[in-house]
């Protein structure tokens, strides 16, 4: 009897021990409960999009679990009773908008006696509405989810750890001004200012899609932006929040919750997982191995067989190059990102076309560089395709090495061509004092045509559909700031001309050695700026590392002419009645260094260090995660020679993207890739030139990034 008691004990121990509640997103986007955080993480690879509204703020938040420690969140928040500016003619009706970049590490993993436990920052280089700095501690009960923690700032004001009576200010003099313009990273007041204990429940009800949160607040609200800036009190009934968390499945949750004792909150969440994100491909069927192949001497359509390595294998543009017992195909991968897949159909076509031969060389090139080359044998692959052994593997009959292109005429060469496409196109920023949102939509239509195989012409006019751009005033701003207007006239290039030519440039690439690869280019290089430049490039096979060289003489061209450029560097715009700085002649270009570390996977860094469009000075570095379904999401910082007065608000340039590979959401495998980038302003300081071609990105295939094999397939 006494036995059983204790069997029975510790099943119930154990089945208390283990976590039933899933995180879930609490109002300032991230996981957590109501309006406190907790020390729990999200699967890695969550991504979700997150809003709350109610009275006093409106919040929206992108949030992302980069690794299985680090979540990141990107927030905006609207204030609806405080407009953006005092100047009813520069932002309008527009609320006041703040931005925040929140980060949370986890430091502890959840065990049975110790709770996950995790660091966390929020507002990082905001201007402090909601800054805060947090250690929390939570432990899983069965259906429960246990909450304890300490903040400091915004999530600390109740200062029940500080000062009950807060009598020296109701911030426990935290500096809660801000750096510059803005966008700076305040350490010297992290930690610092009030604190107090948060706490909180989580409850996964019987009944799957609801659950039950409830907290003691640490802040008390008396400190709030929104209430210091309109003067009325954001006054607190209760310390104690209430929530109702309604999961619709797996992609989203509503989400009802009182808080302060007199106010209520409506939410939502969506959410995906860029890790398992994958496609069901309705793919081109592969050819059988023939048992009995024709005569060996017989004829090759070589037509057809160009159409069937270009629709099936996606090798396209090829020359084809038959001796003796090998044969060698020169081509463009555009359709499998996992270059097995394009082996495999390849080399069924192949070997059921050259039955007696040995070897089957295909050399991948992109803009008619060759980047690697891959050795098929015969055999192998044969006995591959057929299962002739145990764990039978295509990859056990191909060797991918340094490719050496034939010197002899091709048996088969594709006829030059125009080739030509269409896409659609979007740009868009977030946050302006003008509108929170301004975006243009349009048509981009491409064109170009090899010369040779290394000089190519090329064009792009882009048609402006829609677009919200006559809002954008900042142009000429009266903010003190003198740069050249490499990009704040965005409005004049976008709204004043529905039709414009983006590019129209001649094009010479070209592989110099072994690991040296190069490009020279002339003529309107992108939509703002035109002139010529060049790029070198040393990038070792299968090298985590790579170096490169760009230098640019470009000129500001003039939105009013269509083929036109600035000749006068003083400008006046009649809409503003103020003068400012064009662009009209600069040298601009940036040495790079690029390592995707094997000690770190799926990162790329890329660091860059030279002169801007503006003539100023400095480093960019950009640092990208690729997760297992090959979307990608990296942010970016370029910090300058600009003082945060000359560069205006945000003190300096920033940003994030997203890139997503077209076959993780179509049903067909394609190399294409679709991106979404946000820049919270348009500002001078720290602006690269758009050009339209890079060598790290062409040579891909060396040492896989955009093009690296995606684990969910």
């Amino acid at each position: 009897m006494f036995s059983s008691v204790l069997v029975s004990e510790k099943a119930l121990g154990d089945e208390l021990s283990k976590q039933k509640v899933t995180p879930s997103q609490y109002d300032f986007g991230g996981v957590g409960l109501i309006q406190m955080p907790t020390g729990r993480m999200a699967a890695e690879g969550e991504f979700s999009v997150n809003a709350t509204f109610n009275e006093d703020y409106y919040h929206g938040a992108l949030s992302i679990q980069l690794f299985p420690w680090l979540e990141t969140t990107i927030r905006y928040t609207q204030v609806p009773d405080v407009l953006y500016s005092n100047d009813p003619e520069f932002s309008g009706d527009t609320y006041y908008t703040d931005k925040g970049i929140d980060v949370k590490l986890r430091l502890l993993e959840e065990s049975y006696w110790v709770p996950e436990t995790s660091i966390g920052v929020r507002d990082i280089g905001g201007t402090g509405l909601f800054d805060s700095e947090y250690i929390a501690m939570t432990k899983g009960f069965g259906p429960f989810d246990a909450t304890i923690g300490m903040g400091w700032g915004y999530i600390g004001n109740r200062g029940n750890l500080t000062d009950a009576n807060k009598s020296s200010s109701v911030d426990c003099n935290r500096n809660t001004g801000y750096k510059g313009k803005g966008g700076n990273v305040d350490f010297e007041r992290w930690f610092k200012g009030c604190s107090a204990v948060f706490a909180g429940i989580e409850y996964q009800t019987p009944w799957d899609p609801l659950r039950i949160k409830v907290e003691y607040d640490g802040n008390d609200y008396k400190s709030d932006f929104a209430a210091l800036r309109t003067g009325n009190e954001l006054k607190q009934s209760s310390p104690i929040n209430y929530g109702l968390l309604y999961k619709v499945s797996n992609w989203g949750d509503f989400k009802l919750s009182y808080e302060r004792g007199n106010t209520w909150t409506l939410g939502f969440s969506l959410a995906t997982n860029f890790n398992s994100l994958k496609s069901n491909w309705r793919d081109t069927p592969k050819q059988a191995i023939k048992d009995k192949p024709d005569i060996a001497d017989r004829k090759v359509d070589l037509p057809e067989l160009n159409k069937r390595l270009a629709y099936d294998a996606g090798y396209k543009g090829a020359k084809i190059y038959i001796k003796n017992d090998e044969v060698t195909v020169v081509a463009t991968q555009t359709k499998y990102r996992d270059r097995k897949y394009a082996h495999n159909q390849a080399g069924r076509i192949l070997v059921n076309q050259f039955p007696s031969a040995k070897t089957f060389k295909i050399i991948e090139n992109t803009a008619h560089l060759p980047t690697t080359e891959t050795d098929i044998d015969a055999q192998k692959f044969k006995d591959a395709v057929q299962y002739n052994y145990i764990n039978a593997n295509i990859e056990d009959s191909t060797k991918v090495i340094e490719p050496t292109l034939p010197t002899e005429k091709p048996d088969w060469e594709t006829p030059d061509q125009w080739n030509y496409g269409f896409a659609p196109k979007l740009a868009q920023s977030f946050g302006g004092s003008e509108n929170f949102y301004l975006f243009n939509l349009g048509i981009n239509g491409s064109a170009g045509r090899w010369l040779t195989d290394n000089l190519e012409v090329s064009s792009s006019i882009y048609i402006n559909l829609f677009d919200n751009y006559d809002q954008f005033k900042y142009e000429t701003p009266p903010d003190g700031t003198d740069l050249k207007r490499v990009r704040t006239l965005v409005r004049q290039y976008v709204s004043d001309n529905p039709v414009r030519v983006d590019n129209l440039q001649l094009t010479w690439l070209d592989k110099l050695s072994e690991n040296i690869y190069a490009q020279a280019y002339v003529g309107y290089l992108e939509m703002m700026f035109g002139g010529v430049g060049g790029e070198v490039l040393y990038r070792p096979m299968n090298s985590e590392w790579a170096f490169g060289v760009d230098v640019n003489y470009v000129k500001q061209r003039d939105p009013d002419n269509l083929f036109g450029f600035f000749d006068q560097e003083i400008n006046f715009d009649p809409d503003s009645g103020r003068f400012y700085r064009a662009q009209t002649g600069t040298f601009t270009g940036h040495a790079s260094v690029y390592y995707q570390p094997s000690w770190f996977d799926d990162v790329l860094l890329k660091v860059s260090y030279g002169q801007y469009l503006a003539e100023d000075r400095g480093v960019t570095v950009d640092f990208s995660k690729q997760f297992d379904s090959g979307v990608i999401v990296g942010a970016f910082a370029s910090k300058t020679n600009l003082s945060a007065d000359q560069f205006g608000e945000g003190s300096f340039t920033k940003g994030f993207y997203i890139s997503i590979p077209f076959d993780a959401i179509l049903p067909t495998p394609v190399t294409n890739r679709g991106n979404l980038a946000w820049q919270p302003l348009t500002r001078d300081g720290g602006q690269k030139l758009g050009r339209k071609f890079e060598l790290y990105g062409g040579t891909d295939a060396r040492a896989p990034w955009l093009n690296k094999p995606s684990t969910t397939k």
